[in-house]
């Protein structure tokens, strides 16, 4: 059995990222709870909505212990509104909006616009041999990052034509695409290989 890596359940697209960890040998449960992070190895947010995931965190006493988690080091991949929750500071949120931070960054909610923007491009990504067909839906892209920050992936072209759409920081993976829903599992394996697998 490989490591177990929770899918926070609280809202999104969870079955998806369940599907592309199975196919990987890893051992994927839902975290609806402070106690399902106990059994956790790492942990994927899913895209969605993130001010319901916060909501809804705060609601079943998730927030604080995952905010704990995180800080402590656990290997995290955040999707579209996961990269949101991932992010110490947020541009046009909603009032008040809060994450569960950890990722040096400023992200701009809804950058690539409403729904109907939605696209899809061919990224590239970092250490990858050809590009990776993004899937971009109300998507946020990266404003700012810290020092510490290691940027994996622009968009290239168009109206965001360099706007950052993947970094990474520690243990810490984010993009503002969905490769739950490209049918590539690249991301997710680089996730697995180079930040589950190698962390103690």
């Amino acid at each position: 059995m490989g490591p177990t890596i929770g899918v926070l359940a609280l809202q999104g697209d969870v079955a998806e990222h369940v599907r592309l960890l199975e196919m990987l040998g890893t051992n994927p449960v839902p975290v609806r709870r402070a106690a399902d992070l106990d059994a956790v190895d790492a942990l994927v947010l899913p895209g969605g909505e993130s001010t319901t995931m916060i909501t809804l965190a705060k609601a079943f006493d998730l927030l604080e212990p995952l905010r704990e988690r995180i800080r402590a080091g656990l290997p995290t991949f955040g999707t579209c509104a996961g990269m949101i929750l991932l992010a110490d500071r947020i541009e046009d949120g909603v009032t008040g909006q809060e994450s569960i931070g950890g990722l040096d960054v400023t992200v701009r909610r809804n950058a690539f616009g409403r729904q109907v923007d939605s696209c899809e491009k061919d990224v590239v990504f970092a250490g990858m041999e050809r590009p990776f067909h993004a899937v971009l839906i109300r998507a946020p892209w990266v404003e700012k990052s810290g020092s510490g920050v290691e940027v994996l992936a622009r968009v290239e072209g168009g109206p965001a034509d360099g706007r950052i759409v993947s970094v990474r920081q520690g243990a810490l993976l984010a993009t503002a695409f969905h490769p739950e829903m490209s049918g590539d599992d690249r991301v997710h394996r680089w996730f697995v290989d180079e930040l589950v697998r190698q962390t103690p």
